[in-house]
């Protein structure tokens, strides 16, 4: 009798694993609104409800000290995680920070970091109300958990986009993977010669997006201005394509956007030649944005478009589960997921 193959957790993905690991968990809580599925979980407190998310970051996989700031890493590590919560259309409330930790670091630098996580909590107004602490043997290991309310009937799930919805982004997009690209650059060359110093002068916007993201509230707080409610909503931590499709399936429909309607920075644009790249590859599939990609119905067009910062890119189709670029040549290109892939190493 032959063995059983044992699959390996790459052929799955990460996507494809938490779905498999997940598929056959039972919802016991009438309170349970929404379990795994969207960009955080949504417990019913009658006319108000909680949303809770949790993301960790490890060191060597989701970041690289040569270049990472403690203090940049603290900050980034609050916004991935309340980001998740203004996606669910929430305002974000607590965090608990817990960090894994070796003995190369000292007491002087676990300040840094956590001078960082209080200045992104005080930039949005958020306490931080516990969290654990645990040696590591391998590094750095951060986990945190952000709790955020909202009333019931405004909580927005990627499952509400229907056909002729307008797909819209916030700010610019491709900008923190180029700045990736420049600091990895800029990595190898310190590592060939360590007397050499970073040339990062002409980057400051994409290295700045990359190292210390914002999220946009001010967005948010001009839709509700306009009584205009989304009708689904995810952050751009994956990918463009990724979270396109992540609507698509969840809302059981399909999408087309425009190419000459991708916001792009001239930043990002003059970066991209550097590294003889085509811009499309760091907007499409470059991740680590955090901006928000939403639906909207058609009749809130014009409140929408006279928002500024928010693109209108394309619209919402009846042909389920595929996303489409329109290119400028009038060409369809079937958009894939090739945005971060965590256990592609």
């Amino acid at each position: 009798m032959s063995e059983e193959r044992l699959r390996s957790i790459e052929e799955l993905g990460e996507f494809g694993l938490i779905a498999h690991l997940t598929k056959d968990l039972e919802k016991r809580q009438e309170s349970t609104l929404k379990g795994v599925g969207d960009d955080a979980a949504v417990i019913d407190f009658g006319s108000q409800c909680q949303v809770v998310t949790t993301d960790m970051l490890v060191e060597g996989i989701h970041f690289d000290l040569m270049y990472t700031p403690l203090k940049h890493l603290g900050y980034k590590s609050v916004i991935v995680n309340i980001s998740d919560v203004y996606a669910m259309n929430a305002v974000p409330r607590q965090i608990t920070v817990s960090v894994a930790i070796s003995g190369k670091f000292s007491v002087e630098a676990l300040e840094q970091f956590y001078e960082g996580v209080k200045m992104a909590c005080q930039q949005y107004g958020v306490d931080m109300v516990g969290g654990d602490t645990s040696a590591s043997l391998t590094g750095l290991m951060i986990s945190v958990t952000a709790l955020g309310t909202a009333p019931k009937k405004e909580i927005v799930y990627r499952s509400g986009a229907k056909v002729n919805n307008l797909a819209c982004v916030t700010g610019d997009l491709g900008a923190a993977y180029m700045g990736l690209q420049v600091l990895e650059r800029e990595k190898k060359v310190f590592e060939e010669d360590s007397k050499t110093q970073p040339m990062l002068g002409d980057y400051e916007y994409v290295v700045g997006r990359f190292l210390k993201p914002e999220v946009r509230v001010e967005t948010l707080l001009k839709l509700r201005e306009l009584e205009v409610l989304p009708t689904s909503m995810i952050d751009i931590s994956d990918g463009l394509s990724s979270e396109l499709l992540h609507i698509c399936k969840e809302s059981d429909c399909g999408v087309v956007i425009y190419q000459e309607k991708l916001p792009i920075s001239m930043e990002v644009q003059l970066a991209a030649a550097e590294f003889r790249l085509e811009p499309l590859i760091p907007v499409l599939n470059g991740g680590e944005d955090y901006e928000l990609l939403f639906t909207v119905p058609l009749s809130a067009h014009d409140k929408v478009k006279s928002i500024p910062g928010i693109s209108i890119i394309g619209n919402i189709t009846e042909h389920k589960g595929t996303a489409i670029m329109m290119t400028e040549q009038g060409q369809a290109i079937a958009l894939q997921a090739q945005g971060w892939q965590a256990y592609s190493r």
